[in-house]
């Protein structure tokens, strides 16, 4: 098992049960998991910032056929190895989690609360991190993102 820090491996920022599923390579370049081990830094000091609780990360990299399969913005940072989704039940709910982090100034490009989970994401190397802040609404028509928590 691949560690990329001390509590998050190359595995369980790649794992995807679609992916299994539908028999997609989700195998990230070199490039890929450099930008990955910069996720699960930034996730190492989210997980402190949240009382040191376990990070239960849902989706990490996505290949671009694996986040075509999901239905991923074409845009996606998770494209990049530079996005994560997860969730911290021993600290709280999304939202609050999402209010911490936000009062806390920690450096993001997006940080989104997201329903039942959390989606964070970083800035590609030397690019200004925009700490654009969102939440998630759904209804039958699609989802749309709004400013702020």
């Amino acid at each position: 098992m691949d560690k990329l820090t001390d509590h998050f491996s190359l595995a369980e920022m790649t794992v995807s049960e679609t992916a299994a599923r539908k028999g997609i390579d989700n195998t990230p370049s070199p490039a890929i998991i450099k930008n990955l081990t910069r996720t699960a830094q930034l996730l190492e000091r989210v997980r402190v910032l949240l009382g040191s609780k376990p990070i239960l990360v849902s989706s990490g990299y996505r290949s671009p056929a694996l986040n075509a399969a999901v239905g991923g913005s074409k845009t996606s940072a998770h494209m990049q190895g530079l996005a994560a989704d997860f969730i911290c039940p021993g600290f709280g709910t999304p939202l609050a989690i999402c209010q911490r982090l936000d009062s806390l100034g920690v450096e993001f490009d997006q940080l989104i609360q997201e329903g039942t989970w959390v989606h964070i994401g970083l800035a590609a190397e030397g690019i200004k991190p925009r700490r654009q802040v969102l939440t998630a609404r759904f209804s039958s028509s699609g989802t749309t993102y709004g400013g702020g928590l």
